[in-house]
């Protein structure tokens, strides 16, 4: 374990997610996924099935993390040209597996067999490595810093299980919640102060409107759970003295 913080990206590619017809699940289960890895997800963009976009977004997104996920677009049809466009994103040309394609010439064989349209899944960027599949066959791929993903999200999480304990990362996060019937803006400045004076913790404050009254979940997030606790009992403190009811765990 190291204290450097270790970043991921997010690129979800596909047209039925930037139209609406898609809800992307994704995004949520990488995050939490990568957090007990000790890795952050940093960003998320969304592009549509276009080369130049998804050329433009790896780039940028590989450089300035760690990791990048991408998710969509890795399926039999002329439209998942993701393999095609992260290769050109690369410099590489792009080829057939071998152990890709046997293991899908052994999944297709009592369903209808490897047709050419299925054959698309077994092709990698050159030097691209496999990321097991036991959910549908197609396998994931791994090439540099870049892990290509389905869009299918319990197909992802299978991906994501086959994953675990590969990846070098830091402390995970760890987090505790308080709730407070009082609008933030009220306390913004007291919140500010306890996050200066407790290195090493962010305090994210999520607003609500419920029950006719305005209230708050303040989460405290850091890397040692005593910092966590510590930053709590200030926290609830504090506002304890400016005369507010705080409720353990959230509202």
């Amino acid at each position: 374990m190291t204290d450097r913080i270790w970043t991921a990206a997010l690129l979800v590619i596909g047209d039925e997610i930037l139209s609406g017809r898609t809800q992307d699940r994704n995004i949520a289960q990488l995050a939490t996924w990568l957090n007990v890895q000790g890795i952050r997800l940093a960003e998320v963009r969304v592009v549509a099935d276009s080369e130049d976009a998804i050329v433009e977004a790896v780039n940028i997104l590989r450089a300035r993390n760690d990791y990048l996920f991408t998710t969509g677009g890795i399926g039999p049809t002329h439209d998942d040209i993701t393999v095609d466009s992260i290769a050109a994103a690369l410099g590489v040309p792009v080829v057939v597996h071998p152990r890709a394609r046997q293991i899908l010439e052994d999944y297709y064989t009592t369903r209808g067999g490897l047709t050419d349209a299925r054959l698309r899944m077994a092709r990698v960027p050159d030097g691209g490595e496999l990321i097991e599949n036991r959910m549908s066959g197609a396998p994931g791929i791994h090439i540099g810093n870049v892990f290509i993903m389905a869009g299918v999200p319990h197909i992802a999480a299978a991906m994501l299980d086959s994953l675990t304990g590969t990846l070098e990362g830091g402390l995970p996060v760890v987090s505790g919640t308080i709730g407070c019937w009082v609008g933030e803006s009220e306390v913004a400045g007291l919140l500010r102060d306890v996050e200066r004076a407790h290195d090493g913790v962010a305090i994210g404050s999520y607003p609500f409107f419920r029950e006719g009254r305005t209230g708050a979940n303040f989460v405290v997030r850091a890397t040692d759970p005593a910092l966590v606790d510590a930053c709590l009992a200030d926290l609830t403190a504090q506002l304890h003295a400016t005369g507010r009811e705080v409720v353990a765990d959230g509202i």
